[in-house]
This record gives C-alpha cells, structure tokens and sequence, in this order.
C-alpha cells in the first residue's frame, strides 16, 4: 500500500508532511499560491510560490492517478478477474504508466485476432505448445480445426495460437517495464532524411543522418527533430544497438521471460517465430511510439519551463517609472506612429511622421515630434524595435543632439505582441476612437513606463521569449504561463486606484469578471479610499477580500499600511508595534533604525507568528518596495544599423532578448539578435545560461563571426575570445537546431499579422564557425 498523497509530496519535495498538509488544506479551502507563499508562512513552513507550484501540481496528478486507480480496480472486479496479487499490484502503482501496464491486459478493445483465436477454442494449443515445446505443431494443431469459425487448416490454427501468444507478451506488465527501462538506458534517438527532401528540408541538413542516446538528447534537439519529422523531412526512430546476426536485446528477454530457448525441439523454432513477431509486430511499434512521446512531453516540458523563466524576467523587468513618454512605433511606408502618455499612463496625443521613403519628410518629422515633446514634458522616448527602427533611433539621436537641454532618454523596447494587442478588443474597449495603427504607439510607450502593467494586457505566447513554444502543448503552456504571470503581479502589487483590468484580474482571488466590477465600481464612485472599501464592490466578498487585499495598494489613502504589503488581517500586528514604540504609523514607517531595534517573537500571538512578523516588520521599513530591478538602459552603438555592419572582433552593448537552454540570443540593433552560445557565456563551465544571464539583462558583447547569407550572428561574452576565421567550413553537425533558423520577417508573417508577435527564434542562430567548439561543449 502507497503512503498518502501528502506523503508522496513530503518526499519528492524534501519538506515534511505537516508542511504539505497544511498547504493541500488551504488550496482545498480555495487559497492561491500567491497568497499562501506571502501570507501563510506559518502553516506551510516557509514553502516559496516554486515550491507551491510544483506541490500544487503533483496534488493535481496524484489525486488524477487515485481517481483512475479506482476506475481501474472496479472495471477489473467487474469482470470477476480480481484476485489478490493484482489488487496489491494496482494499489502499489505509483506512476500512471503502471497503472495502465497492469490494467492492459484487462482494458476493453475492439475483438483482436487473439481473441477471435480464445473463441475457436485455440488458447489450449498455445498453453501446450508454450509449457511443452517437445509437441510439435503442426501434429498439435490437427486437433484444433474449426472451419465454422475461419480455422479450415493446421497453419491457420497455429497463426491463431500465435496471436494469442502475441497478445500476451505485449500484455504482461513486468516484461514491459523491463524493455522500457532497458530501451531508456540503452536506446538511441536515429534520424534520417527521406530520399527526395534534401532541398526542401535543407534547413534540417545537420540531422540528415543523425544519432544520439535517447537518454541524453536535449529538449531542443529533441523537438527539432519531431518537427523535421511533422514535416516529412526526416524518419525518426528509436533503436537498440546490437551485433548484426544475433539476436536481438529486447527478443531474448521476452524469450527469457516466458522461458523460451532454441533446443532443437519440436515447438522450439515456431516459439522463437513467435517471439521475432511479438517483438516487430507488437511491442517494438508500441514502446517506440510510448517513448518518442515521453521524449516529446519531457521536451516539450523543459521547452516550456524555459519560455515560463523568461517570461517572468522580462515581466519583472525593471520600470522606468511614472514619467512621461512618447511611444514611437516604427514604419518606412506607413510612417513612424506616435503616441504620448503622460505620467500615469494616460494617453494625451498621437500623431503620424513620415521621415522616411518614399515621402522623406525629416524635418517636419523632428519639429512635430519637438513640439509634443515640449507640449507634454516628455522625458523618456521608446522606440520599437522592428522594421526601420535604427532609422527612428537615428532620427531621434538627431533631435537630441539639436535639443540637450530637453534632457531626453531613448530606449529602444521590444514590440513583440504589441499589434496582438493593437488589434484585441481590449485595446478598442481602452482607445475607441484611436486607429489601430497607434495603438501600437500606446502600448510600446507604456511598456517602457511599466512592462508588467502592460504585458499582461498580451497572449504571453506572443511575447516572444518561447523556445519552440507553437509545438509544444497548448493548453500546458498557457497554465504555466498564467501561473508566472499570476505570481509576477502579486510580487509586485499593484495600485488599486489606477490598475487596468487585466491588471487587477490577475491579483489573487480576483476573476476577470470580479476586476471589471472592481473598475466599474472606481468609475462610478471615485478612488478607493481603504482597501475596506472594496467590500463594496458587487460579489467581491470575505473569501476573495482575504486572498487579494495584501496585494493591491492603495497611495494617500486613509491608512498608510494601505500602501504596503501588510495584510489587514496583520494589522493588530501593527497596532502592538506602534504602542510598543509609542509613534505613529507615518512616523515608523521608513525608520530603519527603530525597526531594526525590535524583536519579532515579541509580537506574535497564537495566529502570526515570527515569520509574518518579520515580513511586516521588513515591509515597515521600506513599505511597498518594488522587487524589480534599477532602471538602466543598452546604448546602441552609432554606425551599427544592420548585420552588414558588423565585423568580427567589435565589442557592442546589447540587450538580451531570449535565453534558451543552448545559449542567449541579444539584440545588438540590427534586427537580427545574435546567439551567445553557452559556451561563449562566461569563462567558466555553465550548465544553465539562466544562472549566468536572463531576459532583459544589459550585457556587452564581442562578435565572433558574421554569416550574411543567412542572417546569423555570432557571438560571445568572453571578451578576450578571437574572432573566427574568416572562411570556415560548414560542420556537418553542430548544437544549433535548423528547425527554428528561419528568417526573422518569415517568423513574422508566420505569427503575427505584424512584427513583433515573436522576433526571437531560439535555435539556428549560431554560426558555423563555432561547429567544433559547440561539439566540445555538448
């Protein structure tokens, strides 16, 4: 018999029972993870919002497995099959593989050979022939004649006994945990090209013939290789090596499993016939499929926990703050659209320059952007960085050097999803009467201010930071990403009196119905004056107050601890601290150094105890401090506008873009981001380029090799490394996955009706150059 569930979890996440009881009673209980990890410390021993993810899952999973363990058992009993020995089997499952091995002999299925064999009353025969192999069968099989039932003739029977032979070998639960475990350990993944698709599937040319341990192919490859095969570029197998002439691994353990040899008897050679089939006809296909899908889900898993850690860095990027801002999305045609938001966020005008072909209006272009500039008290300008937006960054720099005394910053920001979100019936709900061409403006301009606050407003999967996000599961990847988006915005907080819907939907406790009514009800009635007063608003009650009021701040309200961390239910706490020190709460609040004098276990009681003491305590001291990062931006180098420009050995400024498990891609402001291969990260072993650097991070950079003909940068964070040389020969095999190489403007067209929906494709990047120093570094 299993240990409970909560058991199970204590195990596998190394904390105890009591930690996980506790946990799986508030989620019971409709607590969120957000609030949990910030708000009940002491019930679950500290466990982090990671920890509570990853508990939150396996609960999912084991209680789906106790739920199918049940259906299994009673389907079982109900075919009158349920001995002892196998409900002990069933009840000590810990996989749902398992479950399913034990269950297949017993599961429903459409009317088999082998069971057409049971009702001509055949299975006899092959019980003898399997105990007795000193029969022969082609004598035993006379007996066994039924032409009524399609059996006119010994070979007939025998095909018959065989099926039901085959069925249970392919059937026994013990033999296919050993084949599967053996094929696991020794098994390789084996590529090949289809005679006929070497052009069209050129990009894949690196795993024209290609073979690798199943065990250690990495996620990326892995689904490279799927999608080579989804594309009727490749055939992709799964094989076990073996000497040529002997038999084959998995052949002799069945045999051995159902004590079959080749002893020159009767029934010797037809048995070992039967266990070649059982093996190719049966098992071989099935384990095949059972493992390649393993390997697509354990990729597909690792895929999406990459693009779910660079979604939550670049969602907690840091702010450049209440400040006004023009927003400038970038076009050659169709002109440059602007927008400007003011401090917070307010859309105060639009416009639309045309500096560029084929009108060439730079000077009214630069003086209509002065005048909103001076007419609005711009301090910041972001500029998207797609199609032309070297040659608005230029036309900017040129307007700033004419004008210092504006004192202006430029940044350029990703645009990816911004035209998901121009087109969204969020953004007409938002901008009604602005054309969807400047809507784009809109968002680019209010990223810079807040990329949390804006982002959530987007599909995460058209942000762009994904590796082989559109084929991995859909739905597995939203739920992750909704979770990262979720717990980003509680880290966070966010301001009641001025928070978007979208924003507020994702608070704790919040639905998307119950934020509309939370906006409704600060339309009609006016800023919130206490997070009390939230109790007002239609259908938000006790339950959803508790789970969301830590996380929603309330500036120059009626209480200051409104505008922080502490809970309400926390503020007694409060109360005990202020009599204690004998001060207000605007005085205390910010006083380091009477803080810091105070003990936490003074102030607890039977229901805060000292973590939560110590969290109020830190958030008194600096009360609705933000995690997120300094403001800082990359500075593009001038002259560098295109990947013609660059040249081995420049050293640039950039930003990262996307970080995958093979390396980091970085925009160096030439509309192509360039790969750093892991290898080329630090000038140390690293395992995981998420340790060394993450999405958004400003790094400098070192460009190894160019290669024009297919768009490809390469380059490295080791700054002494040498350039490549300048004619290397391409390397058959490499790291790089050919699948995602794309051009970028294809990926474009591909996946958004504009740029931007995802600039950043996450394999292929690398440059030949670098093929022996990526073998080394396998």
């Amino acid at each position: 018999m299993l240990p409970s569930i909560e058991h199970r979890i204590a195990t596998e996440l190394g904390v105890e029972p009591r930690q996980v009881i506790a946990t799986v009673k508030l989620i019971d209980e409709g607590a969120t993870v957000p609030f949990i990890a910030r708000y009940r410390k002491e019930a679950t021993g500290g466990l982090d919002d990671v920890q509570l993810r990853r508990l939150e899952e396996r609960l999912s999973y084991l209680r789906e497995l106790e739920e199918r363990r049940a259906a299994v058992l009673a389907s079982i009993e109900e075919q009158g099959k349920l001995d002892a020995t196998l409900r002990a089997q069933i009840e000590a499952a810990e996989t749902k593989q398992r479950l399913e091995d034990l269950y297949l002999p017993y599961k429903p299925k459409r009317r088999t050979k082998a069971q057409i064999a049971r009702e001509a009353g055949i299975e006899p025969l092959a019980e003898l022939l399997l105990s007795d192999p000193t029969r022969d069968p082609a004598t035993e099989a006379e007996a066994f004649l039924n032409p009524e039932a399609g059996f006119e003739d010994a070979k007939s029977v025998l095909d018959g006994a065989r099926q039901i032979l085959m069925e249970r070998f392919a059937e026994d639960a013990e033999l296919l945990a050993e084949l599967r475990e053996r094929l696991l350990a020794d098994g390789a993944i084996v590529a090949r090209v289809i005679e006929g698709k070497e052009d069209e599937g050129a990009k894949f040319r690196d795993w024209f013939d290609h073979r690798e341990p199943l065990a250690k192919i990495p996620s990326h490859r892995a689904l490279a290789l799927l999608r080579a095969r989804n594309e009727g570029v490749l055939r992709v197998a799964l094989e076990l090596a073996h000497d040529e002439g002997t038999t084959h691994p998995c052949e002799a353990r069945i045999a051995t499993r159902f004590g079959i040899r080749s002893q020159g008897r009767a029934a010797d050679a037809w048995l070992v016939e039967t266990v070649r089939w059982a093996w190719s006809v049966k098992l071989s296909l099935h384990l095949e499929l059972e493992l390649i899908g393993a390997l697509r889900e354990r990729a597909e898993e690792e895929a999406i926990r990459v693009f779910a850690r660079n979604l939550k860095d670049l969602l907690l990027a840091a702010p450049a703050g209440n400040r006004p801002t023009m927003g400038l999305d970038p076009g050659i045609r169709t002109g440059v659209k602007v927008a400007v938001v003011d401090a917070t966020g307010k859309l105060v005008a639009t416009d639309t320059v045309y500096p560029f072909e084929p009108r060439r209006h730079r000077e009214p272009a630069i003086a209509a952007l002065l005048e909103l500039i001076r007419a609005h008290q711009v301090e910041l300008i972001a500029i998207g960085n797609g199609t032309a937006s070297r040659e608005t960054d230029q036309l900017v720099a040129e307007l700033m050097q004419r004008h210092p005394e504006l004192k202006l910053t430029r940044v350029m920001v990703s645009e990816a999803g911004a035209s998901v979100y121009s087109a969204s019936e969020l953004a007409s709900r938002e901008f009604p009467d602005v054309d969807v061409s400047l809507r784009g403006a809109v968002s680019i301009a209010r990223r810079l201010q807040d990329p949390l606050a804006e982002l959530v407003k987007i599909d995460p999967k058209s942000i762009g930071v994904g590796q082989y996000q559109h084929d991995v599961n859909q739905s597995r990847l939203a739920k992750m990403l909704d979770a990262v988006v979720e717990d980003c915005v509680n880290a966070v907080g966010v301001d009641l009196n001025t928070a978007s819907a979208p924003l507020l939907a994702r608070i704790a406790g919040l639905s998307a119905a119950l934020a509309e009514n939370v906006v409704a009800h600060r339309d009609a009635n006016g800023s919130f004056r206490s997070r009390k007063a939230l109790l007002e608003v239609p259908r938000l009650g006790p339950k959803t107050f508790e789970q969301a009021a830590g996380f929603l701040r309330i500036r120059d309200g009626d209480d200051p601890l409104d505008a922080s961390a502490v809970h309400p239910e926390a503020y007694p706490v409060v109360e005990r601290i202020l009599a204690r020190v004998q001060a207000g709460v605007r005085e205390v609040m910010g006083d380091t150094r009477r803080l810091r004098e105070l003990q936490a276990a003074e102030f607890t009681d039977e229901r805060f105890g000292e973590p939560t003491v110590r969290d109020i305590l830190a958030e008194l001291e600096k009360p609705g401090r933000d995690p997120r990062p300094e403001f800082r931006t990359a500075t593009f180098r001038d002259g560098i506008e295109k990947v013609s420009d660059l040249e081995p050995g420049m050293l640039l400024e950039g930003v990262v873009t996307n970080v995958t498990n093979f390396g980091a891609f970085v925009d160096v402001g030439v509309h192509q981001d360039g790969l750093v291969h892991v290898s080329m990260l630090a000038d140390r072993f690293v395992r995981d380029p998420h340790a060394v650097v993450k999405a958004g991070d400003v790094v400098k950079v070192k460009v190894l090799e160019v290669d024009l003909a297919r768009k490809r940068i390469a380059l490295t964070m080791k700054l002494g490394e040498p350039p490549a040389e300048k004619s290397p020969k391409p390397a058959r095999e490499s790291t790089r996955d050919p699948a995602q190489k794309k051009p970028q403007a294809q990926a474009r067209r591909q996946n958004s009706p504009r740029a931007g929906a995802e600039r950043n494709k996450p394999d292929g990047a690398m440059a030949d150059a670098l093929a022996r120093a990526l073998r080394g570094n396998k």
